[in-house]
């Protein structure tokens, strides 16, 4: 079986996600449209030996539907011989079109693949494709669910996770994104975002605040107690009884930021790589997809993790680098506790907390900061998991070349 490689991993900077936001201005397929050109000039690539563009979208209507991977390629001028196909996996689609990715090259039936993703929340506004998981009256009751803000909270408590332990995380991941920004850690994978002029329009990521203190978050009110109250306590609380009340901890502050973006990941085959001259980065050791308890449901890092380690017949202790992805300060504070994992090797420039969660293409950024910093520190595997909804999780363990 082929080794599937990495041979480039790009993405936009996040803008922030609301009307006044730099990239609300910019429409999704013109975020991947520009990435694919930056790929292409990079590269310099074949464009017509690309099998596929495989791209997550967890929003794949309107303007972000219609198979976007496919029209995009042929907006950036690319070969009509690529192909595109959008997947949707919730929070980890981005992830597992680099995982779906991955797997076609090893299979040795494909040879050169474009992963990524892209999520403009400005523009698609998140719940707007609708799902039976939380508007079904009937599906929703039968299977226990709650709202992912809940979700989190019931970790916190779960766990024991006071208001001061993910208030002081949220400021450690600003801290590390300020300090990743200023010593430009992620310009080797950002491509600025220009209009039709050429002209600038956002160069670097915009949400990060590297001076929030704690002080500042304490001041913040609890952003899911009230839908907890409304209902949602009593169901959390009938699958977790020995818990007496629900301790809603996670605010605005402490919780992933609403953003735009994209990202695209090119991996192919040894052989590919030497036919165009591509010398790989990096390459997948191993990927994981796991299910976890549908009702706390945002738990699923950790046997997905597990999975993908055990696969690569590695430890954590051999992992260099993890990036977990900070949808709610609660996850990776779950993680970093049963993996027995400690901060110093968790998100170190910062997560999604600080940065932005752009949805379909957190899962394919998280590869590209990754790699970069293992490049940085010369260190040799990295592994990124994202926790996913209604229940699962997705890994992938990756090494540097």
């Amino acid at each position: 079986m082929t080794e599937a490689y990495i041979f480039e991993a790009l993405r936009t900077p996040r803008g922030r996600g609301k009307p006044g936001g730099a990239l609300h201005e910019v429409k999704p397929i013109s975020l991947v449209e520009g990435l694919l050109k930056a790929l292409e000039i990079r590269t310099r690539l074949d464009t017509s030996l690309v099998d596929d563009i495989v791209m997550g979208i967890v929003h794949p209507i309107g303007e972000q539907g219609g198979c976007l991977p496919k029209i995009a390629a042929l907006a950036a001028g690319w070969s009509v011989e690529a192909s595109g196909v959008q997947i949707n996996r919730f929070c980890a689609s981005g992830l597992d079109a680099v995982n779906q990715a991955a797997m076609r090259v090893r299979s040795g039936w494909e040879h050169l693949i474009v992963a990524g993703g892209v999520d403009s929340m400005s523009r698609v506004s998140i719940g707007s494709d609708g799902t039976a998981w939380a508007q079904d009256p009937e599906t929703s009751i039968e299977n226990s669910f709650i709202p992912q803000g809940v979700s989190a909270d019931l970790i916190a408590s779960v766990e024991g996770f006071s208001r001061d332990v993910v208030d002081a995380y949220a400021v450690e991941s600003q801290r590390r994104a300020a300090g990743a920004l200023a010593r430009r850690a992620f310009v080797r994978s950002v491509v600025p975002v220009t209009d039709s002029n050429g002209l600038t329009i956002l160069s670097e990521d915009e949400l990060v605040r590297g001076s929030t203190t704690t002080s500042d978050l304490a001041k913040l009110s609890p952003a899911f107690e009230a839908v907890g109250r409304g209902g949602f306590n009593a169901v959390a609380l009938s699958r977790y009884p020995q818990l007496t009340r629900i301790n809603h901890v996670h605010t605005p502050g402490n919780s992933s930021g609403i953003v735009d973006g994209a990202a695209v990941v090119l991996l192919g085959s040894e052989k590919i790589g030497q036919h165009l001259g591509l010398r790989p980065r990096g390459r997948i050791v191993s990927v994981a997809l796991a299910g976890s308890e549908p009702t706390i449901m945002l738990t699923g890092t950790v046997p997905a993790a597990k999975k993908a380690l055990q696969r690569a017949s590695l430890g954590t202790e051999d992992i260099d680098l993890f990036e977990v992805n900070e949808a709610f300060a609660a996850v990776p504070l779950h993680f970093m506790k049963e993996m027995n994992v400690p901060h110093d090797r968790v998100n170190v420039n910062g997560g999604a907390i600080a940065l932005g969660h752009p949805l379909g293409a957190t899962g394919s950024m998280l590869i590209s900061t990754l790699l970069d910093e293992l490049e940085a520190r010369g260190a040799r595997f990295g592994l990124a998991t994202l926790c996913v909804g209604a229940g699962m999780g997705v890994a992938t363990v990756i090494e540097r070349i």
